[in-house]
């Protein structure tokens, strides 16, 4: 049996945004004991990462490395990227959409996600304007 949804996560900027609990509640509505979640996101401007979340510095300090590694295309060092139309967030935020994950795979075990003690899902928005994200949550079992 599979068991499917979507999560719209609403951004207000870079950075970002945990949803481990909206996703923990849909399993727990479903009843599903054990079963392998996977989740994707539809966009190509943002990512998904599974990372600590009991230290918001963490957050802060993986948005800040990413701006650094790959800044706005308004920075000299980047003058080579040729795709500059929709804002000088735009290039940069596929190249790092490219560079971190767009889906996950997490076991489902015992009705819970099987993630450690200090791990939270988070959709990181590369985008500076705020938007509207959508992931797809597909449950086998």
């Amino acid at each position: 049996m599979m068991v499917q949804t979507d999560f719209v996560i609403q951004t207000s900027g870079q950075g970002l945004i945990e949803f481990t609990h909206d996703v923990s509640d849909w399993i727990s509505q479903n009843n599903i004991e054990m079963g392998l979640l996977t989740l994707f996101v539809q966009h190509t401007s943002c990512s998904l990462l599974i990372q600590e979340n009991a230290d918001p510095e963490v957050q802060v300090d993986l948005h800040n490395y990413f701006a650094r590694l790959v800044p706005p295309t308004t920075d000299p060092t980047m003058a080579y990227l040729t795709h500059t139309y929709e804002g000088p967030d735009d290039m940069p935020a596929h190249i790092k959409a490219a560079i971190l994950p767009t889906y996950l795979a997490i076991p489902v075990t015992h009705g819970r996600m099987a993630l450690g003690t200090w791990q939270g899902i988070y959709l990181f928005e590369h985008r500076d304007r705020p938007h509207t994200r959508r992931v797809i949550a597909h449950l086998s079992h």
